[in-house]
């Protein structure tokens, strides 16, 4: 018995050095000991091997049994452990209020003079609504989550694909084919478990589109077809939310903050047609660089906290074009329409 026990201690030091799991070695050791048992139990008595491994196989099932009863109460303090870590996680916090893993979490926005503690109140009490989860939804949901925004809604009806994966950074291979709307959660909530997120695994329609609208204060648009983009500006302009809007194209990226409750334009200002068909090809036609939705939709979520917070001065009346292939960003200035159906010139419904 005590050379199978040494041969074990060998395989164990071994596998330590060679920096071999611990799972990997414990899977060494229980295979001498299986080896073991099975001389045990089928030799015959007398036989030099079971002379040398102990000779009776009740000796082997008694360490068997204790080993088991050994790594059972391990296995059952780690799941205890991650169930007690994922309940503080999630624990209930008084509105308003940070516990302590919160404040470590978001202390380099705390220290920013423009958002401190007051600012990252805000962005927990905010309510926010991202317009699909593919180029530019991706990013923005990503860093919406990590700064902290307290309930994220999300609302698409397409499907993870591996053509997706090139830039949208959300989602990975193992969640091709899931709904991306629930792939997206996945990756938000195991970024930051103290958010809350809405999955809408739906195409926005003009059916409902005004009592989704309402539960949110700041909606972002990163769709890539015009007539949702006319939707959610018309119901965002009915209701007074502001809207950051996103485009992509091959190269170059835009984005505004449009907001006529003060003052601005719409979108349909800016755009009071949609192209004839062939004159703005979606991403699959023309195609798209992968990094350059991350850096849009990264735009739009820091557009966000900015509206939320009110720290500096978002892009209302403002259009921000980047053209990635040159390094070039432009700003111009955007002037609502008088004649906007939508808007009515930058005062709202009317």
């Amino acid at each position: 018995m005590l050379l199978v026990l040494a041969c074990a201690a060998v395989l164990w030091g071994v596998g330590a050095a060679m920096k071999v799991p611990v799972r990997g070695r414990w899977q060494a050791v229980g295979l001498v000991w299986l080896t073991a048992l099975a001389i045990n139990v089928v030799l015959p008595a007398g036989h030099p091997l079971r002379e040398i491994t102990g000779r009776e196989p009740a000796l082997w099932l008694l360490v068997g049994l204790f080993g088991a009863l050994v790594l059972l109460y391990r296995t059952g303090l780690v799941w205890l452990k991650a169930k007690a870590d994922q309940g503080d996680a999630r624990r209930e916090v008084k509105p308003g209020r940070f516990s302590g893993t919160e404040l470590e979490r978001y202390a380099r926005h705390i220290v920013l003079r423009e958002l401190g503690g007051p600012g990252q109140k805000r962005l927990k009490e905010a309510r926010v609504l991202v317009i699909g989860a593919g180029g530019l939804g991706a990013p923005a949901l990503q860093y919406l989550a990590a700064a902290g925004v307290g309930t994220i809604g999300v609302i698409d009806d397409d499907v993870v694909e591996n053509a997706n994966l090139q830039r949208q950074v959300i989602h990975d291979d193992v969640r091709i084919g899931m709904p991306k709307v629930f792939s997206a959660k996945v990756a938000m909530e195991a970024q930051n478990p103290y958010v809350t997120v809405r999955p809408y695994n739906r195409r926005l329609e003009a059916e409902g589109a005004e009592a989704l609208f309402a539960d949110y204060d700041v909606i972002l648009d990163g769709t890539d077809n015009f007539d949702t983009r006319y939707l959610a500006n018309r119901v965002a302009v009915g209701l007074g939310k502001p809207l950051i809007s996103g485009a992509l194209s091959q190269w170059e990226g835009q984005l505004s903050v449009f907001d006529p409750a003060f003052g601005g334009a719409c979108y349909q200002c800016i755009f009071p047609e949609a192209p004839a068909p062939g004159l703005a090809p979606s991403c699959a036609e023309a195609g798209v660089l992968g990094p350059l939705p991350g850096v849009v939709g990264a735009m739009m979520a820091v557009e966000a906290v900015k509206v939320i917070t009110g720290a500096g001065e978002a892009l209302r009346g403002q259009m921000l074009i980047y053209d990635a292939l040159y390094g070039e960003t432009r700003t111009i200035g955007l002037k609502p329409r008088p004649d906007c159906p939508v808007c009515h010139g930058g005062k709202g419904r009317g």
